[in-house]
C-alpha cells in the first residue's frame, strides 16, 4: 500500500475512534495479508504529525496510544461550544491526585500525614469513578489499608505516555499550577471537585455525523 494511502487510513481511524490506538490496534485495521507492519505504521504517524504542526489539531502519544485532539491552547476558544462552563477542582482535590501520582503507592494515611488534614471520601469515590486511581494492595499494617496508583486512563486523560512525563514535583511552587502544568482546561479553584469535560478532541465520526454525511469532532481509558 502507498504510504499517502496509509496516512488517510489511519488519520480517519483516529479521527473516528474518539480514543486513542496503539499500534497494533491500527494494524487490525488490516486484513492480515495486508497489514503494513509497525515501521510503515509509525512512519505514517510521523508525518500525520509533521502535518499537523500548523494546524488547530494535533498528534498526542499517550499511555494507551496515539490520538487527535485540538490544541490545549485553543481550549478557551473551543470550550464555548458547550453551554455548561467546566467544572473547576478544588485545592483539596488537587493536593490528593498529586500525592498519589508523584508517591504512589500510597493510602490515606500517607496522604493525610503530607497534608495535615483528612482525605475526603468523596475525593478518592471520584478519583476512582473517573478510573484516575485504584487499589494496587494493601499495606501490611494493622488494619490493611488501601494503596492507591494512578492508571493508564489518568495518564491518558492528561496527555501523558508514561509518569515520568510528569513535571518535576521541585517545580511545582504551588498545587494550583497543577492544572496549566497538566493542561487541563480550567484553572485551579475553591469549589466542589466534580466531574470536568474531557481534553477537547478532534471531531469523530458517529451516528449523528454519519447521518448528515448522507445530506452532507473526550474523557480520559486502559
Amino acid at each position: 500500500m502507498e504510504a499517502e494511502r496509509l496516512r488517510m487510513i489511519i488519520e480517519g481511524a483516529l479521527l473516528a475512534a474518539g480514543r486513542p490506538l496503539d499500534l497494533a490496534q491500527l494494524d487490525a485495521l488490516f486484513d492480515p495479508l495486508e497489514q503494513p507492519g509497525h515501521d510503515a505504521i509509525r512512519a505514517a504517524l510521523d508525518t500525520i504529525a509533521a502535518a499537523s504542526a500548523e494546524r488547530a489539531w494535533e498528534l498526542r502519544q499517550t499511555a494507551s496510544g496515539y490520538r487527535l485532539q485540538v490544541r490545549a491552547e485553543l481550549a478557551p476558544w473551543i470550550g464555548r461550544l458547550w453551554e455548561e462552563k467546566p467544572r473547576r477542582y478544588s485545592r483539596s482535590f488537587l493536593e490528593t491526585l498529586v500525592l498519589i501520582a508523584y508517591r504512589q503507592p500510597v493510602t490515606r494515611g500517607d496522604i493525610e500525614a503530607v497534608r495535615g488534614v483528612a482525605v475526603s471520601s468523596d475525593t478518592i469515590k471520584i478519583l476512582q469513578e473517573r478510573e484516575w486511581i485504584r487499589v494496587v494492595g494493601h499495606r501490611d499494617v494493622p488494619g490493611r489499608p488501601a494503596l492507591y496508583a494512578t492508571t493508564r486512563q489518568f495518564l491518558d486523560y492528561f496527555n501523558l505516555a508514561s509518569l515520568e512525563q510528569l513535571p518535576p514535583l521541585s517545580e511545582l511552587k504551588d498545587f494550583e499550577l497543577l492544572e496549566p502544568q497538566l493542561e487541563l482546561a480550567t484553572a485551579a479553584a475553591t469549589g466542589s471537585p466534580e466531574t470536568d469535560p474531557a481534553p477537547v478532541e478532534a471531531p469523530r465520526a458517529d451516528s449523528r455525523a454519519a447521518d448528515q454525511m448522507s445530506a452532507p469532532a473526550t474523557a480520559p481509558t486502559s
